[in-house]
Order: structure tokens, then C-alpha cells, then sequence
């Protein structure tokens, strides 16, 4: 690598420490979100906030080089921009996404 690229390879892990804690935000959200649809109370404030940490993920994770996260991200994003979002599917898709992101386990659901 040259240094350029070990600077910004540098910059990009500080960066993603000190977003990690966004991130896991955001995926907390679709965890709710996902939760909600499957007990038949999701409301549609839960699903546009779901719908927006979705997009904003996608956008993201792009940046860290987590172009699987990105893909399932927009997937999230397109199913919750339905008034009624397929429950299973949104349960696979925020699990995926979690593993994408986080394959070592550490940033578990609560």
C-alpha cells in the first residue's frame, strides 16, 4: 500500500470507531422495527424511522467498504416503504444485515 492508501485506510477505522455507536443505533431501530411487524404493532412513525435508519445505513456502510451491508440495507429500505412491510422478510433482512456488519458478534441486539 502506499501511504496515501494507509492514511485513508487510518482515517476510515478512526472514523468507524467513532460512528460505530450510530451504526448500532440505526440497527437497533430496525431491530424494533422488525420486532414490532412481527407482533402486528408497527406503527407507521416506527416504520418511517426504520425506513430513514435504513437508508442512511446503506449510505454508510458503502463508506466502511460493506458493500453487502449497503445491498441488504436498501433492501430494508425498499420493503419499509410500504405501508405494510412483508414481516418475515424484514426479520431475515435486519438479521443479515447485522451479521454482515458485525460477523463477529459483538454488537448483539439487546
Amino acid at each position: 500500500m502506499s501511504e496515501v492508501e494507509d492514511k485513508t485506510t487510518a482515517l476510515l477505522a478512526q472514523l468507524w470507531v467513532k460512528n460505530r455507536p450510530i451504526i448500532e443505533e440505526r440497527l437497533a431501530t430496525l431491530d424494533r422495527a422488525s420486532a414490532a411487524a412481527a407482533s402486528g404493532t408497527l406503527s407507521a412513525d416506527l416504520r418511517k424511522e426504520a425506513a430513514s435508519a435504513a437508508h442512511k445505513l446503506a449510505g454508510a456502510l458503502g463508506m466502511y467498504g460493506y458493500d453487502e451491508g449497503t445491498q441488504i440495507a436498501r433492501e430494508i429500505d425498499a420493503l419499509l416503504s410500504n405501508e405494510i412491510p412483508a414481516v418475515a422478510q424484514l426479520a431475515g433482512l435486519t438479521a443479515r444485515l447485522r451479521t454482515s456488519v458485525f460477523p463477529e458478534g459483538k454488537a448483539a441486539a439487546d
